[in-house]
């Protein structure tokens, strides 16, 4: 079952670039990515499927409804983290998050007080006394005290130091474990690259590869580092399936996708002092795929 269908999802801003035929879906239970730097429409993308702004054309479901005819219904059962949270300064965190839990018609005090607990927050302060970084804290259990089907998270780690980071991606696992479906957007891939199973890339408001995780990573990349034991024409290189070479001095690396007995090969007709294979994180792939489409 999917619990997100978005089909050519376009939105327009005039002459300013919104998001043009987007079209992706989750599966129950699955911990989706959502990836593109600042700018790229990922933001916009969310705000249309939770109806806070209307699409242009395309369509979008939420648990099998559509998005805007039933959005009132939908957005009980989804907890959503904005990329940046505003909240009343004059109120205590516990009197906001008191207020948050009660458009949910159901108890969630227990639930709070776990939350905040585990995220290191204090219920008593003011919302103006905290840190950016505690702020995002109130906005993660404001957005998962009511135990929801569906967890929205847009750029949620920024003010996180990482011993919250971690403490953070543990807890989403944790949802995921108890049936929660996740869709996390982010520009910072190894997030991504910790948590999901699958992965949409988008640039520029249009989706340029929807993936797995896995397939990314061992679809034939390997990434090579050669130190040499004297100069190299870079060019030497320019073969079908090399990608992002770099060279300085002696150290030439580059991604290469194909059969890993070509390069072998080729290398084997220089001198080389040393030679690493690994194998690429998400960014340099990322990477790829920008440098491949412009």
């Amino acid at each position: 079952m999917n619990v997100i269908e978005i089909n050519n999802l376009t939105k327009n801003y005039g002459n300013a670039r919104g998001i043009t035929d987007v079209s992706f879906t989750v599966e129950e239970g699955e911990i989706f990515g959502f990836i593109g730097p600042n700018g790229a429409g990922k933001s916009t993308t969310i705000r249309t499927l939770l109806s806070l702004i209307y699409p242009t054309s395309g369509s979008a479901t939420i648990f099998g409804k559509d998005c805007i005819k039933y959005a009132p219904e939908i957005k009980k059962e989804i907890g959503y983290l904005p990329s940046e949270v505003f909240y009343y300064n004059n109120m205590k965190v516990i009197d906001l998050l008191k207020y948050s839990a009660s458009f949910y018609k159901k108890d969630c005090t227990k639930r709070m007080i776990e939350l905040a607990e585990i995220m290191n927050l204090d219920l008593n302060k003011k919302i103006e006394d905290l840190s950016l970084g505690n702020k995002k804290k109130v906005g993660i259990v404001q957005g998962l005290l009511h135990q929801p089907k569906l967890i929205i998270l847009d750029e949620p780690t920024s003010g996180l130091d990482p011993l919250m980071q971690q403490k953070f991606f543990d807890l989403l696992e944790a949802e995921n474990k108890k049936g929660a479906t996740i869709l996390f957007s982010s520009h910072i891939l190894t997030e991504v690259q910790r948590l999901c199973d699958r992965v949409a890339i988008i640039k520029e408001g249009k989706i340029i590869k929807l993936e797995k995780i896995s397939t990314l990573k061992e679809n034939n990349y390997k990434k090579f580092k050669i130190q040499t034991t004297s100069g190299i024409d870079e060019n030497f290189f320019n073969l079908s399936g090399v990608n992002n070479l770099n060279k300085k001095d002696n150290i030439i690396s580059f991604l290469f996708r194909g059969n890993i007995n070509t390069i072998m090969k080729k290398i084997s007709d220089i001198e080389i002092a040393n030679l690493w294979v690994e194998e690429p994180n998400l960014e340099e792939i990322f990477m790829h795929y920008y440098v491949k489409e412009d």
